[in-house]
């Protein structure tokens, strides 16, 4: 009896200038196989399928359970994580289906499966995501939160800036430089913070302005592919709503 495999096209990049192609992969069965552990075993054993020697593939990958967020791809097309994305349940048991990988398509490519996604903390600084704190001293006890703030700030924490939410908005792209669902949603999460919304003009001001809330187009892809869950949808509500009782507030007070 012939050894099962799983059939594995990867889309590899030597680098950021280097042409794409489509290299393929066989690797032997192992129930509750993830994808990060597939690309583990053609790392132990760089062979093509067609024999030939080839180097293992370059791809970001850290905790291994879903809270870093840097393993990221596009599995059969899909921007998903590949340390959560189990094998049986994509193939559904037909082994005879390939598995594709590739890289995030909206993020310049470092090399084969490594995307750099430094645009997603350019955007986190420039709507100060965070809570500031000034010099190193001990400030004493922060304002106290409420439990039913808590627990709708909660949600948005969880946020792994995996840039998924990214990859499947048809809004984020170069024309329209928008900032995308996740700096909103960490925007709107500093803002109801009792110590984070000290810089809650500043944020709503940026997401005013070029590639801000205006571009988002509602197509709510985001909620879908979001690892996490997460209520983007109502966080970018919430912060349009915002955003305009701000600029109207600025407009009578220039």
């Amino acid at each position: 009896m012939s050894e099962r495999t799983i059939k594995v096209e990867i889309k590899r990049q030597a680098s950021p200038d280097s042409p794409a192609s489509i290299e393929k992969f066989e690797v032997p069965y192992r129930a509750n196989m993830n994808i990060t552990s597939l690309l583990g075993e053609i790392a132990l054993n760089p062979v093509n399928a067609f024999g030939s020697p080839t180097t293992p593939i370059s791809y970001d990958s850290n905790c291994l359970e879903e809270i870093c967020g840097s393993c990221a791809m596009l599995i059969n097309g899909k921007a998903r994580m590949a340390c959560s994305a189990l094998v049986d349940r994509i193939l559904e048991g037909d082994l005879s289906k390939p598995i594709t990988l590739a890289p995030l398509s909206k993020f310049p490519v470092v090399r084969d499966l490594q995307v750099d996604r430094s645009v997603l903390f350019e955007n986190l600084k420039a709507v100060q995501a965070w809570v500031p704190i000034d010099g190193t001293y001990d400030l004493g006890s922060g304002p106290r939160q409420f439990p039913q703030l808590q627990e709708e700030r909660y949600p948005l924490s969880n946020c792994i800036s995996c840039c998924c939410c990214m990859e499947v908005c048809p809004q984020f792209n170069e024309s329209t430089n928008f900032v995308g669902a996740a700096t909103i949603a960490q925007a709107y999460l500093f803002n109801e913070d009792p110590s984070g919304k000290v810089l809650k003009e500043e944020r709503l001001r940026a997401l005013a302005g070029d590639g801000g809330v205006q571009e988002c187009g509602f197509a709510q892809n985001c909620i879908q592919a979001c690892p996490k869950q997460l209520p983007l949808t109502k966080a970018i509500s919430d912060v349009s709503r915002d955003v305009v009782i701000q600029q109207v507030k600025d407009f009578f007070t220039k």
